[in-house]
């Protein structure tokens, strides 16, 4: 009976890192940080993000002394669960070539010269690995996001200002036309963005 029981707990971790991630178990009840979603269909391919957005309620969040997510740190592009890319299709995004399937998205805060980085780690043994850092259940997980062996690769991302500050982190991808598309990240004073196109 121990047996069975140990070989069933064994297959549960492994089940959902090679099943297509499910958004309802990336949701959380933190509503400071609600779960929200980007999506778009490209040469009939869907490509998704889903992500906890935090907002800046006051604090200053990148760029110089003293900033909440300082220059040359790794951030987990949001809040609580790391956040989550997913594609139907190959995609090229700016130069990185992403197999089609389930990845989890940072950024490489290269003094103010980001790198999006794109990890093949989902899960932390049977749930969704926790951003970067220490989890809830003390369980340190942040080396995955500079680990060659679980690191597809790192595109670099053209950084811009917004026209007014964005108070609430916000992630869209969107069509650019035929097989292209653009991936954007905006908050408080910086935006970040890069070219894709479906294979």
């Amino acid at each position: 009976m121990k047996r069975i029981l140990l070989i069933a707990l064994l297959l549960s971790g492994l089940m959902p890192a090679v099943a297509q991630v499910k958004k309802e178990d990336l949701a959380t009840k933190n509503t400071a940080s609600p779960g929200a979603e980007t999506s778009v269909t490209v040469n009939g391919k869907n490509i998704w993000i889903y992500y906890h957005a935090p907002s800046v309620k006051g604090r200053h969040i990148f760029g110089g002394a003293g900033a909440h997510q300082p220059d040359g740190s790794v951030w987990r592009l949001g809040a609580d669960y790391a956040t989550v890319l997913h594609t139907d299709a190959d995609l090229d995004l700016n130069g990185l070539a992403i197999p089609k399937g389930d990845y989890t998205l940072y950024a490489d805060l290269d003094n103010g010269q980001w790198k999006l980085i794109v990890n093949k780690t989902l899960m932390a043994g049977a749930r969704h690995i926790w951003g970067v850092g220490v989890s809830p259940d003390g369980i340190r997980e942040g080396a995955t996001t500079n680990d060659p062996a679980t690191e597809l690769g790192r595109a670099s991302l053209t950084m811009g200002k917004p026209s007014s500050p964005v108070e609430t982190l916000k992630i869209t991808l969107s069509g650019a036309g035929g097989a292209k598309g653009k991936l954007l990240i905006e908050w408080e004073n910086v935006t970040a963005s890069a070219p894709f196109t479906v294979k």
